[in-house]
């Protein structure tokens, strides 16, 4: 199961984390974000660091990353964003980005 990032675990789980952290930054009103979910899953089941993050539940960490269309996808590596990806991404397009910053 995709983690689910919020204000009080995205230092530790994100920021903090050793590899790669693919985070979804999506709401449930946004049908592309809808479209992307099962793909995050997927990954996530598959042993990926991989979550999402609500953006009406977590406006600030959206304003602090300056995510201005959803469903937008960042990797992050050592703290840092490596990564952007805006629109709906496939499953293996994330994955070999991922095993790419590995």
């Amino acid at each position: 199961m995709a983690k689910k990032f919020t204000a009080d675990n995205f230092n530790a789980e994100v920021l903090q984390a050793q590899g790669p952290v693919l985070v979804d930054f999506w709401a449930t009103w946004c049908m592309p974000c809808r479209m992307q979910g099962p793909a995050i899953e997927k990954l996530a089941e598959e042993g990926y660091n991989a979550g999402k993050l609500n953006v009406d539940e977590e406006e600030s960490l959206a304003a602090q990353y300056r995510v201005m269309n959803i469903p937008t996808l960042i990797i992050f590596k050592d703290g840092k964003e490596v990564d952007r990806m805006v629109g709906v991404q496939s499953k293996d397009v994330l994955a070999e980005k991922l095993d790419s910053y590995q």
